[in-house]
Parts: structure tokens; C-alpha cells; sequence
């Protein structure tokens, strides 16, 4: 416990390890989408789902240890929304590209971004962000987590004339996203800790007992990841026409990350007195690295992840956090529940907590 409270400083932050628990916990439960969401993307790209949720799980994994345990900061990581769609979508179907040239691609633009991490031109930018704005992405998160949550939840849906409509609220989706919320925003009012972590897996014990969410047993062997593991095609990356392929993937990191870094670091009261984040070297470094690794492993870019804040709400303020993150990312590995996931199911299915 002193070792602990010493690498991760607890107590300087004015935490604790069961607060750091349960801000791991909440923010893997509103992240843990990504797990079968992922695959889904990847493998319409001619990949192996299987292989690929091996490696979404382990790449994450690893984001989330270094930066926890090197950067101690509590944002989780996971091959990022988005950027897995430009993969499949874009480069592979779109553009015609392999795979396996794809992954290089990824893999090279993690390798730039490192470089730009260590020579610090990603410092320089985030740090040349006003104040005032660093606020607004705070705030602009807050609104794209409600966005993304409302949608998956069936409550607004798309409108040709509208662009956005409400949608059908006795569907057992809408209904179990809104008794989440106001559940959810009580215990958040009564301070009662970890509100979000409760109201999330209270809302999916319901789901499974009156049969609107599929439970598939407990454990199991996760399958072989050996159709991805090492299969990007470095040569294949390095084709001029990749380039713009590159650059695409580094930008949208550089940006998506720095914005995620800034926005929960402001909500996590995380900032120095200048404004600026400490250790954010390390921070960027942690998330070039897991996009190497992730290449390596068989799946898209791995971000940062605004879910984070989840997690700081929970009282997260250390790398611990991160930590229980990458170790729930890795039981998950073992979850037989995931493995029903792997089979086609009715649309919205699955409605309780991977919906937030």
C-alpha cells in the first residue's frame, strides 16, 4: 500500500486506492464499448474479428499501464472511434489499400508521433492553447459524450430535414439510458460515491433479468490472435501515395489527443498554476507508443479517451486509475460474455451499459 500511495502519490493528490478503484471501474464501464465495436469496423476490412478483439483488448491494455504507471495520469486508452472507421472505410475499402498496409500506415504514423513527442512540438502546441479555450474543449467533450450516449441509446436519431430528431422513447434502449441518467444524476446530487459505476451496472443487472440483454456465461479462452500479430506491411506504408494516408492518421491523433489531454485535465483540476499539464511529455509518449504497439498487435490507432472523465467525476485523480482500467481490459480477454458479442444480433441488442 506505501509503495502505492508513493509511486502513484495518493495523498499528495488527496486520493486513495478505493477512490482509484471505482474511478477505474466507471470510467472501463463507459469505454468498454469499444471492445466488440472495434472488431465490428475492423473486420468489414477483411480482418479477423477474433484476432482483432484480441488486440483491441491488449492494446489497450497497454496505453492504459504506461499511462498510468510512466505519465500517472488517470486517462485510459483504446484504439480510437473514428479513426478505426478511416481505417476500413477509408484507406482499405475507399482507397483500395490492404490491411495489412493500412497497419503500416498506422504503425508509422505512431512512430512520427513519437518523434514529435520527444522533440516536444506536441508540448509546444498543447501549451500555446489559450486558457479559454482549453475550457471550451472541456466543455465541448461534455457535449459529444451526451451526443454519442443519446444516440446509441435510440433517444435522437437522424432527420433529413432536421439532421437530428427524437426518436422512439418506449424502446427498451431510450428507457434504460434515461432511468440510467436520473439515477445516475441522484447519487451524483446525494454525493454518493461512485454514482456513475452504479447506476451503470445497477441499469445492466435489470437488463439481463427481464431478458432485454444477452449474458453468455462467464469465462472463457479468448481467441488466437496470431491472423494480425505482426502482420502490418511496413514497405507497403511507405508508398508515396500512402502518404497523405500517414499524415491523415498522425494529425487526427495529434489533435484528438491533445484536445482529450487538455479537456480532462481541466476537469480533473489537474493543471498547474500557469494552466499547463505536467508531465505531458509522458502522456504523449504513452499514446504514440500504444499506437506502435497496437500496429503491432493487429488494430487501429490507440487514443486517448474522453471517457476518462467519467472516471475523474468517480474522484480519479492518479495513473491507478489507468491501471484498473488496463487490468479490466485484460480479464475482459477471458469473458465469455464477449464472446456472444462475436455472433450477429438484433439491433440494439445490447442496451444497457455499452450504450453510455
Amino acid at each position: 500500500m506505501n509503495f502505492l500511495d508513493k509511486h502513484f502519490k495518493l495523498t499528495e493528490h488527496k486520493t486513495n486506492i478505493k477512490t482509484e478503484v471505482i474511478a477505474g471501474v466507471t470510467t472501463f464501464l463507459t469505454m468498454a464499448y469499444i471492445i466488440f465495436v472495434n472488431p465490428s469496423i475492423l473486420s468489414e476490412a477483411g480482418m479477423d474479428y477474433g484476432a482483432v478483439f484480441v488486440a483491441t483488448c491488449l492494446a489497450a491494455a497497454i496505453g492504459c499501464l504506461v499511462m498510468g504507471i510512466w505519465a500517472n495520469y488517470p486517462i485510459a486508452q483504446a484504439p480510437g472511434m473514428g479513426l478505426n472507421a478511416f481505417f476500413t472505410y477509408g484507406v482499405v475499402l475507399g482507397m483500395g489499400y490492404t490491411w495489412e498496409a493500412a497497419l503500416g500506415a498506422v504503425f508509422l504514423s505512431g512512430f512520427c508521433f513519437f518523434l514529435l513527442s520527444i522533440f516536444k512540438v506536441r508540448e509546444w502546441i498543447i501549451n500555446s492553447i489559450p486558457l479559454s479555450l482549453r475550457l471550451g474543449i472541456a466543455a465541448g467533450i461534455g457535449l459529444f459524450l451526451a451526443m454519442i450516449a443519446l444516440k446509441n441509446a435510440g433517444i435522437v436519431v437522424s432527420n433529413p430535414a432536421t439532421y437530428v430528431a427524437l426518436g422512439d422513447l418506449t424502446e427498451p434502449a431510450a428507457i434504460y439510458a434515461l432511468v440510467g441518467f436520473f439515477v445516475i444524476t441522484a447519487l451524483a446530487y446525494l454525493k454518493v460515491t461512485g454514482a456513475v459505476m452504479i447506476g451503470i451496472l445497477g441499469v445492466t443487472v435489470v437488463a439481463i433479468l427481464l431478458g432485454h440483454n444477452e449474458y453468455g456465461g462467464l469465462m472463457s479462452m479468448p481467441p488466437s490472435i496470431a491472423p494480425t500479430l505482426m502482420q502490418m506491411d511496413i514497405m507497403g506504408a511507405l508508398d508515396v501515395a500512402m502518404l497523405s494516408v500517414i499524415f491523415a492518421f498522425l494529425f487526427v491523433d495529434l489533435f484528438d489527443t491533445s484536445g482529450t489531454l487538455v479537456g480532462v485535465a481541466q476537469r480533473g483540476k489537474l493543471l498547474d498554476e500557469n494552466g499547463k499539464l505536467p508531465r505531458i511529455g509522458r502522456a504523449m509518449m504513452a499514446d504514440s507508443t500504444a499506437s506502435m504497439a497496437g500496429a503491432a498487435l493487429g488494430t487501429s490507432t490507440t487514443t486517448s479517451y474522453i471517457e476518462s472523465t467519467a472516471g475523474i467525476a468517480s474522484g480519479g485523480r492518479t495513473g491507478l486509475t489507468a491501471v484498473v482500467v488496463a487490468i479490466l481490459f485484460l480479464v475482459s480477454l477471458f469473458l465469455r460474455h464477449w464472446r456472444a458479442l462475436f455472433q450477429p444480433m438484433p439491433p440494439r441488442a445490447h442496451c444497457c451499459m455499452w450504450q453510455y
